[in-house]
């Protein structure tokens, strides 16, 4: 096979050139190319994409350098019950991952590989996650036989010879291999197998399993390395809130799915907060490490953004809309006749006609969708109008604040603090949403996803919770804890709080109470603000929405601790036993919440 390599780099770490040569003989493609992240490589990279479909061109006068890409219909979004831990015992996965003993998955996949890239170019991206220079980082090398995930990786990672130059002569790299296959839905897995510190996907091209640095390094590899070398990978943003005297603070937060993470990490103050800005350093992911001065330090590890477009508008993210307007991959929205692009909930009345996301001709009397429900933006970080200066600083930022979040309609009030920091670890353990009738056809079921990592731990859970309480432990001055809730609404199911660039009025209390400043009532669950906490400055809301807003029902409390407890026991030995003393503890106090205000 004919191999193009980018310069001799990669022939002075044995350990790659190995890894690579096995590889290919595996794959059996007719070229390997090594990558280089050059923007000449784009160029022609993109334009070989344009020339096999991969990519179609958008109007380059009102979207220059953006691109439109569209998956094969049964290939739209992360696959979790395809996804697999593969550790030597079952029980190191954990009861809420899937489980494949790395034997049968080596085998299994390593069938579907046999071959698969004959007629093929086999593409070798090494990259980092990370800042280029922080102690932090980490290498990978994904190998792939599709430009569109190539393309992508140069957006989300620093990638090509500046990742071989860090990597040096070191075997210490993340071994990620992706392959389309012939893209079939029963032969597609995506296996991490942590103690090999390797990923293999086969069978999707859908950016949450094709683009390897991201869920499955930066996440599921991550959280098991960050569990061995004293650190966190968590599927958080981290934002600094600048004052108007220029004081920043930097706060870290996790929220399940279609809660607004994006949104909160890129918020434009409204005009009554005059005089406050928000920095974006990530909207996924954080890295966090303990400093030398005992405080917890975040990196964000990727380069880019890999975003929901359905709903994103000028009211919900007009920084994320001014950050797509160039050099951009847009995946499975609708094009239209102009060569821009559009998806539900954008500005304006939909367009008369187009090509939806499937490849077929739209109007809006279509009866379907025009993008898809889980259609995505790829775009530059440093494109985003809030990047904070110091988002590829090598130290990463001082967290004072972790913020949980989770869409309750009656539960858990506008926002409150934990007491301690195993209470909030605590609080993190029992983050919860409840769906909606557009996700799944019945309305408030309580879905579990502690920390928002329930899909993205690379291990048992239950040492996840006890790896958070040691890092507690391990810190002088550790990040306060608070919980959010964006989504308590009143009885014909209208949301009581306005959202959006609004919730600055709450992550300033946030911040008032890391600087000791802030006022609270203690409540049996944590402490909430007292009732002129909050800057209100110009939102009509009624003294009865703001105490439905910070209402507390101690019966309805009760019912949600039987819920949690059942939630728990799945963990069994591997539950930490300071988590069911809290549970305990907040049991007791509900119970006597005439001793606190509810």
């Amino acid at each position: 096979m004919k191999s193009i390599s980018m310069d001799e780099k990669q022939e002075t770490n044995s350990f790659l050139t190995a890894w690579v040569k096995e590889v290919a003989q595996l794959c059996k493609p007719d070229q390997i190319y090594w990558c280089n992240g050059s923007e000449k490589e784009r160029e022609e990279l993109t334009q070989r994409a344009i020339e096999i479909g991969d990519l179609e061109e958008l109007n380059p006068s009102k979207l220059p350098g953006c691109y439109l890409h569209r998956s094969v219909l049964n290939d739209v979004a992360r696959t979790e019950e395809l996804t697999f831990i593969s550790t030597s015992q079952k029980e190191e996965a954990g009861p809420t991952n899937h489980w494949m003993s790395p034997q049968e998955a080596y085998l299994k996949l390593g069938s579907i590989f046999d071959g698969s890239m004959k007629g093929r170019t086999m593409y070798v991206i090494p990259f980092i996650m990370g800042p280029i220079h922080s102690p932090f980082s980490k290498v990978g090398v994904q190998i792939t036989d599709s430009l569109y995930v190539v393309l992508n990786m140069r957006i989300m990672t620093r990638m090509g010879r500046v990742a071989l130059n860090r990597l040096g002569n070191s075997k210490d790299f993340t071994r990620c291999l992706h392959g389309k296959a012939d893209l079939d839905i029963k032969r597609r897995f995506i296996c991490h197998f942590p103690e090999d510190n390797t990923i293999w996907s086969v069978g999707s091209g859908y950016g949450g399993n094709a683009l390897l640095g991201k869920k499955c390094l930066a996440l599921r590899i991550g959280s098991f390395l960050g569990k061995r070398e004293n650190w966190l990978a968590e599927h958080m943003l981290i934002m600094g809130v600048e004052n108007p005297q220029g004081e920043i603070t930097y706060v870290a937060a996790a929220f399940p799915s279609q809660c607004g993470k994006t949104n909160l990490a890129m918020m434009v103050p409204p005009f009554s907060q005059k005089g406050y800005k928000i920095w974006t350093v990530g909207d996924d992911i954080a890295w966090l490490n303990i400093g030398p001065d005992g405080r917890l330090w975040a990196i964000n590890p990727e380069a880019g953004f890999f975003g929901v477009l359905p709903g994103t508008s000028s009211k919900s993210n007009p920084n994320a809309l001014k950050t797509i307007q160039k050099n951009t991959i847009f995946t499975n929205v609708l094009k239209k006749i102009d060569g821009t692009v559009w998806w539900e909930g954008l500005d304006g009345e939909p367009p008369l006609e187009g090509i939806d996301w499937r490849g077929q001709p739209w109007t809006p009397a279509s009866g379907e969708k025009g993008a898809h429900p889980n259609s995505r933006f790829t775009a530059p970080a440093t494109q985003c109008p809030s990047i904070s200066p110091e988002w590829e600083s090598p130290r990463g930022v001082p967290i004072s604040a972790i913020i949980f979040g989770g869409r309750r309609a009656k539960l858990a009030p506008l926002v409150f603090q934990s007491l301690s920091w195993q209470h909030g670890v605590f609080l993190g353990a029992s983050m919860a949403s409840e769906t909606t009738a557009a996700a799944t056809g019945k309305v408030g079921v309580v879905r579990h996803d502690p920390m928002a990592m329930l899909p993205f731990c690379g291990y048992n859970m239950g040492d996840y919770f006890s790896h958070w309480l040691s890092m507690g432990k391990k810190m002088k001055n550790p990040p306060k804890i608070f919980h959010v809730n964006w989504f308590k609404t009143d009885d014909h199911g209208k949301f009581l709080w306005p959202g959006y660039g609004d919730n600055l009025r709450v992550v300033r209390w946030i911040v008032d109470r890391c600087q000791g400043i802030g006022k609270a009532t203690r409540t049996p669950i944590g402490d909430i603000p007292t009732s002129d906490a909050i800057d209100i400055t110009d939102l009509s809301l009624s003294q009865k929405t703001l105490q439905t807003l910070f209402e507390i029902d101690p019966q309805t409390w009760l019912e949600e601790i039987k819920e949690l407890k059942q939630f728990f026991e799945k963990f069994e030995n591997h539950f930490p036993e300071d988590l069911m003393d809290e549970l305990k503890n907040l049991e007791g106090r509900l119970k006597d919440s005439s001793k606190f205000k509810v």
